[in-house]
């Protein structure tokens, strides 16, 4: 935790998200609380961006179970509600998170970093968690050629398509100066893949399906170590 941390920005982080509007809406305020100075602002802000542009995507209103595919999107941003909550309080974190949250003040990372190391950690270590929770509730166990699985992967394709130029915006500053070299975005996506690390995260989480108790646990223990292994290596100064 930061002794800077501002109240507001813990009551923000308190916050549980009901809809995708909550989702959007606590984004935009942990956002505005975050100072430039903050590597964690950056992610939020990345998150902010690829989740309103899904939402906008005409292929939002070709999903199969929008439904299930809205809830998925609420469960999944609770966990790093969640997840920044308990950092906040000084409670313990997953290691996963903890990669992003223990370098969020330190200089000579670029946004774009610490951006993709959020994500590293929310794909990689939430949406697993999310998958099982929201088919829990649903009562449902979605395979491949499974509604639920088609929308999974046409946000897939929405989310690649959205995530370069939102990395181009958060490389430059509010003048459009170049702030960055924007050059390293490609060299960041070509080590860390979303569409890669979202369908690890399916297939992962039908692997959790058929484990309880301690299996599950050092599964998810050896998934956590190795998630925040990766998130620390994509906060490492870049030559």
């Amino acid at each position: 935790m930061n002794g800077d941390d501002s109240q507001n920005l813990r009551q923000i982080a308190g916050q549980t998200a009901a809809s995708i509007a909550d989702v959007i809406s606590i984004l935009q305020a942990l956002d505005n609380a975050l100072p430039n100075t903050d590597g964690l602002k950056w992610f939020v802000k990345i998150y902010f961006m690829v989740t309103a542009g899904v939402r906008s995507n005409p292929a939002v209103t070709a999903f199969l179970d929008p439904a299930w595919t809205n809830r998925l999107d609420v469960v999944f941003a609770n966990l790093f509600f969640s997840a920044l909550d308990a950092f906040l309080k000084g409670l313990p974190v997953p290691s996963s998170w903890q990669a992003l949250f223990e370098a969020r003040n330190q200089t000579g990372i670029d946004r774009i970093q610490f951006a993709l190391a959020g994500m590293n950690a929310h794909i990689n270590h939430d949406l697993a968690l999310a998958l099982l929770q929201t088919d829990q509730e649903r009562q449902i166990t979605p395979n491949a050629q499974s509604p639920q699985h088609t929308d999974f992967e046409s946000v897939n394709g929405i989310i690649e398509a959205v995530l370069p130029e939102a990395l181009q915006i958060l490389a430059s500053d509010e003048l459009g100066v170049l702030a960055e070299d924007t050059g390293k975005i490609g060299k960041l996506l070509a080590i860390w893949s979303v569409h890669a690390a979202r369908d690890s995260a399916w297939d992962f989480g039908d692997h959790l399906r058929n484990l309880s108790g301690a299996a599950r646990q050092v599964a998810l223990t050896i998934q956590d170590k190795i998630t925040g292994a990766l998130g620390r290596s994509l906060l490492l100064p870049m030559v």
